[in-house]
């Protein structure tokens, strides 16, 4: 296989650089500050009382959970009608869209910043599926890590440049704004962002054809691809331990990514105009990660290079327990954004390598997808969940420590395995 043209590479790369800004400029940053500003400290909702950190991390949690059962039904009929393009398209539209809404979301309408949040989220994270099962359609092998950490540097880059405008917004209310209005009016601006730079995706991507004549019904077809692929995973060891580790360790980073901003605002009660500030520093690191790692998986593999940043991420959870200061809180930010690009980008990457040579790519990363989400829903429901028993975040951030850890047990596993079959074979080769 050789890898696609550059403008395949740089058209695909660029719907990080579009919906990147949802996940940090939203997620990470604005929506978390705003909903803990415009919500009481506890909150009723659907007949049920809540802290409000706690329902936003439920809600996020639950956006995770429909998308991880609905994807692989959906990326499986992508791959046996060869439409992928268009559910991109579908996620990306709803994501866009609903993230705009927010701009009409304040203290009087709860369950409208909830339901709109909760589609933003699943637009998000359901588009990502079948952008990412592009990766191993366009890149060679030994490209993918590369081309990977384009994407996610594409991300980093363009939310730095979006987030760098809303947080002007914030400081000079032009147009004699509100305080509320800035903030809604960046929500706005990422949804026409996203939908604006998506379209440079959608005209450089090929079109995609089906792997296989489809003679039944689009949901049994679903459940077949999905179930072939499971059978395939069984089968192979490094891949399989690599997805369990996954599965592990993305509990905890997902969790510190999404949760790190409410941490600040509500544990160190931190101004909100610093906390832009560091996220944005987090992200220019985050860029020089995603291509650290890149070039040091070269140099020494993917998976050792996994462990060495999964030991980092258990460091960063501890010292995340103790901090104490702003000044604390800084260093440990930056620490994150050095290993939160990279371990995003070579697990990306890794996948692709691991995966068997196959055009069903939408389902197979739909399986990691699936692992990836699932992961999400038992990280931030376990971090809500300690959050509205003990009231106190440190708690929450100690007990990611335990996901790390069985994380990473796991991708020692692997690359053990790893090392097992490389030895099996050179045997058999010099026999």
């Amino acid at each position: 296989m050789q890898t696609a043209n550059k403008k395949v590479i740089n058209g695909w790369a660029m719907y990080d650089w579009a919906n990147s800004v949802y996940n940090l400029v939203i997620t990470t940053t604005f929506f978390p500050i705003y909903f803990l500003a415009v919500t009481k400290e506890k909150v009723s909702f659907l007949g049920m009382n809540f802290v409000n950190s706690a329902l936003y991390n439920y809600t996020m949690a639950a956006a995770f959970l429909l998308v991880a059962i609905a994807s692989p039904i959906l990326s499986s009929i992508a791959d046996t009608r060869g439409n992928k393009k268009n559910f991109l398209v579908f996620f990306t539209l709803l994501g866009s869209i609903s993230c705009s809404a927010l701009y009409f979301f304040d203290s009087s309408n709860l369950y409208w910043g909830v339901t709109f949040f909760m589609l933003a989220t699943m637009g998000y994270c359901g588009g990502l599926v079948f952008y990412n099962s592009y990766l191993p359609e366009i890149a060679a092998p030994e490209d993918q890590d590369n081309v990977s950490a384009k994407g996610f540097a594409m991300g980093y880059i363009g939310s730095v440049i979006l987030q760098l405008i809303g947080f002007a917004l914030v400081i000079i209310k032009p147009f004699g704004m509100t305080d509320a209005k800035p903030v809604q009016l960046t929500f706005l601006l990422v949804g026409i962002w996203w939908l604006g730079f998506a379209q440079i995706t959608f005209r450089a991507l090929p079109a995609t054809r089906s792997a296989a004549k489809h003679t039944g019904s689009a949901l049994t077809e679903g459940f077949t691809e999905l179930k072939k692929v499971y059978a395939q995973v069984k089968l192979m060891p490094v891949l399989k331990c690599f997805l369990r580790g996954f599965f592990f360790y993305s509990m905890g980073v997902q969790t510190v990514m999404l949760a790190a901003t409410i941490f600040g605002s509500k544990v160190l009660h931190l101004p909100d105009t610093n906390l832009i500030a560091t996220v944005v520093i987090i992200q220019v690191v985050a860029i020089l990660g995603a291509w650290g790692m890149a070039k040091l998986s070269g140099v020494y593999g993917n998976l050792r290079v996994i462990i060495a940043v999964v030991i980092m991420w258990i460091f960063i959870c501890i010292a995340g327990y103790k901090m104490q200061t702003a000044m604390h809180f800084y260093l440990l930010a930056t620490a994150v954004g050095l290993v939160m690009g990279g371990i995003q980008s070579l697990s990306r990457s890794t996948y692709a390598k691991l995966m068997p040579e196959t055009r069903d790519t939408a389902s197979f990363f739909s399986y990691y997808d699936v692992t990836e989400k699932l992961s999400i829903v038992i990280g931030m429901f376990s971090f809500a969940y300690i959050d509205d028993l003990t009231n106190n975040l440190r708690y929450s951030v100690l007990a990611l420590v335990v996901f790390f850890v069985i994380g990473l047990v796991w991708v020692i596993t692997a690359l053990l395995k790893q090392k097992q079959l490389e030895a099996e074979t050179l045997t058999s080769v010099k026999a």
